[in-house]
């Protein structure tokens, strides 16, 4: 199997954790404390971020980082992640609010985007090892 698609498909698995608390922040923030869908979605990314940051780097991009320190990854994966966040909150936004989709197919796809998004900046820049570029 080619090494972009073992690493494309670690890191799709690895996302399902931080999809799936993204997903219970939405549907917690939505169906029980009667949140918009944009702003549960958004809370849900952040936290979920998290989990997928700690994953990423130590299984992922594990022999592609060189042992760069947390300080540089995280700065350029939370980077990367700010810039998806706004995408996410963006998309929910407009899917939702203004052309009235229910909000898990908005979420479905886009999540789908933002996960392209998301390993392209991470394996491209915030894990890439300076030698390697």
């Amino acid at each position: 199997m080619p090494k972009l698609l073992k690493q494309f498909l670690t890191f799709a698995a690895v996302g399902l954790c931080g999809t799936g608390i993204q997903y219970l922040v939405l549907w917690l923030g939505v169906e029980f404390l009667a949140m918009k869908a944009a702003l549960a979605s958004g809370i849900g990314y952040l936290l979920g971020s998290v989990a997928n940051y700690l994953l990423n780097y130590f299984f992922t991009f594990k022999d592609q980082h060189g042992q760069k320190s947390h300080r540089e990854a995280a700065a350029k994966f939370y980077t990367i992640a700010g810039l998806g966040w706004v995408l996410n909150t963006g998309l929910m936004l407009l899917f939702v609010d203004m052309l009235a989709w229910a909000y898990w197919p908005a979420q479905l796809l886009t999540t789908a985007i933002g996960l392209l998004w998301n390993f392209a900046g991470s394996r491209w820049w915030a894990f890439r090892h300076p030698a390697s570029a």
